[in-house]
């Protein structure tokens, strides 16, 4: 979405982000949705809502590159009338800095204990991914950058914020990645759409960089 709004047509991508995946799993007691006091329960589904919560009030909180997502959320019994005995869900937390990323993890382990405290619940998680963040090389940057400006196309330095085999190409080659845009920035979605123009420039980009890599 970012070269769409601001109006660039290629990105030179400085690298990929870390990524932190987590799974956790919160365990309360199942109860009557009608007899139960609010300040009797246990409820594994508030729990489940209250990391999510805090998850993107962390991301928010730390600004900059800083992103969190809650993916899936499946709460048992899973009925009208019955207050969350469990709920397992996902946290996705990502950020192109390391050091940040860590912070970014043992805030969010914080913040889940104090949950767990206030409401009597039992929290635990299990690590489903963790990948440090990958810088590509500068030499290759700068040579997407230049090949785009020398056929007339403005262009944006920037990282992925989404993972990509490149990132793991990186550590046996020197690596870049070429940006286009895509229709409101929309990814991982069927109306996903990027125009053909758009696409014959990000092409020709990639054709000339090869080119002048194996002259």
């Amino acid at each position: 979405p970012v070269l769409e709004l601001e109006g660039f047509q290629i990105g030179a991508v400085t690298g990929v982000q870390g990524m932190s995946w987590k799974e956790y799993i919160v365990k309360g007691m199942s109860n009557h949705a009608g007899t139960t006091p609010m300040h009797l329960r246990h409820d594994a589904g508030y729990g489940a809502s209250a990391i999510a919560l805090a998850a993107r009030n962390l991301a928010l909180a730390m600004g900059g590159n800083q992103v969190a997502t809650v993916g899936t959320i499946q709460l048992k019994p899973g009925l009208v009338n019955v207050i969350a005995k469990e709920a397992r869900l996902t946290v996705d937390l990502r950020n192109t800095d390391e050091t940040r990323l860590q912070q970014a993890e043992a805030d969010m382990t914080t913040r889940i204990e104090a949950i767990a405290r206030a409401e009597g619940l039992e929290i635990s998680s299990r690590s489903l991914a963790r990948f440090e963040p990958v810088v590509f090389a500068p030499d290759m940057i700068e040579l997407v950058t230049k090949t785009a400006r020398e056929l007339g196309l403005s262009v944006k330095s920037m990282p992925s914020g989404a993972g990509h085999d490149a990132g793991l190409i990186a550590a046996m080659a020197p690596t870049a990645m070429i940006f286009v845009p895509s229709a409101n920035g929309i990814s991982h979605n069927v109306q996903e759409y990027t125009a053909p123009k758009e696409l014959e420039n990000g092409a020709n980009v990639l054709l000339h960089v090869l080119l002048q890599l194996v002259m």
